[in-house]
């Protein structure tokens, strides 16, 4: 049965635990796989271990968003062949597989910006919907009106400097490349779509060479499958990867958002926020950081904890000390969480069941 679009706004997360064996040979052999050509163009930090470790953010950002969005519409969570060892059977959320989105020729893929680019294409979704990487949080609650207006969504700025305007580099960030594209594809290509356009009111594109916050995304599913229509050529790119190449970059987390400030379909919001990077620090400046964190926590819109730690081994003090705040943060189990006996059942098989009890 189809849902009222309007009523609700759903959630979409995307979602991997790459310690799972099984997963982790898949990627192995997707790897070996590569020519040496797509091996030099893989992007920055494409196929390290922390963009794939899962440290039980989901878990605790679901706790998140039943605390401060307790009004959320239905849960999609995309995944590749898996299912979170704690996750409960609910009404209420819904395992996508990539296989039920993607293309089975263009499978498998580790790229989250090709993964992404297909959400809008998850059948019941809500016209209004928030899309998460598991590593985003909601830090106080939710005003649907400081994420959306009627037609449009807001977005933040990072705080991050500005960033050179010049074409895309090996060495830059994912999301320093994904600003040079779509600036690139703006200043070729765009012609304004919205009905402001027809008396001229709109004002030319102004490029703003600022990447975005690490945030939940105010999404508009008609947007994204009018930008399918608009810009294929972005799309296919971004939908040929394997592993993240430095120049196929995100469209999803940048050029959508960019094109909707360009549209007047978006509007830059000052939202209070906070990005915690775990990998450049030490502990003892990593634990300053996440106290910091903990003490805003209430008044901040959202925050996210980037695991940056790379390569690090699992038992990285950071990694303990990431899930020891969020659980300090956030120690009420969802509605969507097994309880502690059942994740003690001989059925548990997960590699990572005693950590998810550790924290439970």
């Amino acid at each position: 049965m189809s849902k009222n679009q309007n009523a609700c706004v759903d959630i979409v997360y995307l979602w991997v635990d790459g310690s799972e064996t099984a997963w982790r040979q898949k990627r192995r052999q997707a790897a070996a796989n590569l020519s040496e050509i797509d091996r030099r163009e893989m992007a920055l930090y494409g196929n390290v271990e922390g963009r794939f470790r899962d440290n039980d953010e989901l878990r605790f950002s679901l706790r998140a968003l039943e605390k401060f969005f307790p009004t959320h519409g239905h849960i999609y969570l995309v995944t590749d062949c898996q299912t979170p060892v704690w996750l409960k059977t609910s009404a209420g959320i819904t395992v996508i597989d990539h296989r039920d989105l993607i293309p089975p020729e263009q499978l498998p893929t580790f790229d989250s910006g090709n993964i992404e680019s297909y959400i809008h294409r998850i059948p019941d979704l809500s016209e209004r919907f928030f899309y998460f990487n598991d590593d985003v949080f909601f830090g106080a609650p939710v005003q649907l009106t400081d994420w959306f207006f009627p037609g449009g969504t807001y977005v933040a700025w990072s705080d991050d400097d500005l960033i050179t305007d010049e074409p895309m580099r090996a060495d830059a960030t994912a999301l320093e490349n994904a600003c040079r594209l779509s600036h690139q594809w703006l200043r070729t290509n765009f012609r304004p779509v919205s009905m402001a356009a027809t008396d001229d009111s709109l004002a030319p594109y102004q490029p703003v060479f600022r990447t975005f916050a690490h945030s939940p995304r105010p999404m508009l599913r008609s947007r994204m499958l009018l930008l399918e229509k608009l810009a294929p050529e972005l799309f296919e790119r971004v939908r040929s990867t394997v592993f993240r190449v430095w120049d196929k970059p995100t469209i999803v987390s940048d050029f959508v958002l960019r094109w909707a400030l360009a549209n007047g379909q978006a509007i830059v919001r000052e939202h209070r926020h906070m990005y915690v990077s775990t990998g450049p620090d030490a502990f003892h400046a990593l634990n300053e950081t996440l106290t910091v964190l903990a003490s805003a926590v209430g008044q901040l819109d959202f925050f996210c904890i980037n695991d940056t730690t790379d390569n690090a081994l699992p038992q990285d003090p950071r990694l303990a000390q990431v899930r020891k705040t969020l659980l300090r943060l956030f120690p009420q189990p969802s509605a969507f969480e097994r309880s502690a006996k059942d994740l003690r059942s001989p059925k548990t098989t997960s590699a990572n069941a005693d950590q998810v009890m550790s924290v439970a």
